[in-house]
């Protein structure tokens, strides 16, 4: 069994630990294909549990509100630092709590309410913080979307012009959530410029790969830049906002004090660790072993009768039609859960069935990867999610004979993440 090492929690609230370790357990014990989620370091895992959770720390470096930030000052500083040198930009902020309060201060930044934001359809891979009409972003301002052709599942910038002349939005956002293949960061900005809108490119899913050189770096193209920073980059839960030095100070400022309050440096900290990695040689390896993992994986799906939005995917992530199949999405993602493949149900583009039980899946091969699996082990996880699939496929997942098969595959996965130990944990 892995256990995380926390004696004084065990002494102090061993209720807690117990969650601690059961997690623990899950954690190891499963194929962990959400593609928003990743394995931290043993590093990054000590950074987030230490005293600067003690301090709070209003304002920026060298401008504080509260007294005994000498250190604090030094932390940002230095994450600051390394976030622009990874990804060549000009300004960083790292200070917004998550990426969904990194994006609205972006549209605090430059947006008056009412005004029009051009993203992608939220059914298509976009975000709720996109303008979709439950979020904020939607009900303070007038969003208008672009999509992907439904004979591709692909974004088609001939298309996203056309919209962007006839709207004539003040913001225009490229990336999302559910995107399997390339964003052209390139043609987002001609059109940006073409139509004078501000450009926020929202990098939180590739990150990781934008900074190891597995994806087209958004820098150099768009005004902004929003990312979290788990997901790829294998950070903690928090966000960084990036931008020109023309928008620094409206950045700043929209972020502290327009947005939030005091920064959380104990997350601060551990950003500065996961940025500290990220800019190592092998980070290069670990993104290129990404994409080279969710491609395989894509190609084993693909062989055994799944069909992929867009055929496929050039980064980590893979989202998977199930209309051909006997099972919507959200029975095989609980299939998949009882079978050791941890992943979520996920509409895909022109779904007709409702969001919170829709026709696909999303899987992500970032914290698989982290795992130490490589392309080799793909077919094997695709042939567990085809006996899984197939299994639900048969009836209701507590009869026994599913519930069996499914068992049997948690097993056999058990087995070969025996071999790949869990970072952060020790045997």
């Amino acid at each position: 069994m892995h256990e995380p090492a926390v004696p004084h929690l065990t002494a102090a609230d061993p209720e807690i630990a117990n969650l601690v370790q059961a997690e623990a357990q899950r954690q190891h014990d499963k194929i962990r294909m959400i593609a928003s989620e990743n394995y931290v370091s043993t590093a990054v895992l000590e950074a987030t549990g230490t005293v600067f959770t003690n301090k709070y720390s209003e304002g920026y470096a060298g401008k504080r509100y509260y007294e005994g930030q000498q250190v604090v000052d030094q932390l940002e500083r230095l994450a600051i630092d390394r976030a622009k040198s990874l990804f060549g930009a000009e300004h960083a902020n790292v200070q917004p709590y998550s990426g969904s309060p990194a994006n609205l201060a972006v549209y605090l930044a430059f947006m008056n309410p009412g005004d029009t934001v051009l993203s992608m359809e939220l059914a298509h891979g976009g975000h709720l913080t996109h303008g979709s009409p439950v979020s904020a972003t939607g009900k303070w301002f007038r969003p208008t979307h672009y999509g992907v052709r439904k004979e591709t599942g692909r974004v088609d910038m001939d298309d996203v012009r056309e919209i962007a002349l006839r709207e004539r939005p003040k913001m225009i956002i490229a990336g999302g959530t559910a995107i399997p293949r390339t964003i052209e960061f390139a043609a987002f900005a001609e059109i940006a410029k073409e139509v004078g809108a501000i450009l926020l490119a929202d990098m939180a899913h590739i990150a990781g790969l934008v900074a190891g050189g597995a994806h087209p770096t958004p820098f150099g193209h768009a005004d902004v830049v929003s990312t979290t920073t788990h997901k790829t980059l294998r950070g903690p839960r928090g966000a960084m906002l990036f931008s020109t030095e023309e928008h620094a100070k409206a950045i700043d400022k929209a972020v502290f004090p327009g947005l939030q309050g005091g920064p959380h440096n104990h997350t601060t900290a551990a950003i500065a660790v996961a940025l500290a990695e990220a800019a190592r040689p092998d980070f290069k390896d670990y993104a290129a072993g990404v994409v080279a993992n969710a491609k395989a994986l894509a190609a084993a799906l693909t062989e055994r009768g799944f069909d992929l939005v867009s055929g496929g995917t050039d980064n980590h992530l893979l989202l998977v039609d199930l209309t051909n199949k006997a099972v919507t999405g959200k029975v095989a993602a609980k299939a998949l859960d009882a079978a050791g493949i941890e992943l979520n149900f996920n509409a895909v583009p022109f779904d007709p069935r409702r969001p919170f039980d829709p026709s696909g899946l999303r899987l992500g091969s970032a914290a698989i990867t982290t795992r130490g699996l490589t392309t080799a082990h793909m077919p094997q996880i695709a042939a567990w999610i085809e006996r899984a699939v197939t299994a639900a496929g048969r009836g209701p997942l507590d009869d026994a004979d599913v519930a069996k098969d499914l068992d049997t595959v948690a097993g056999e996965v058990r087995d070969l993440l025996g071999g790949f130990p869990m970072p952060g944990y020790t045997a």
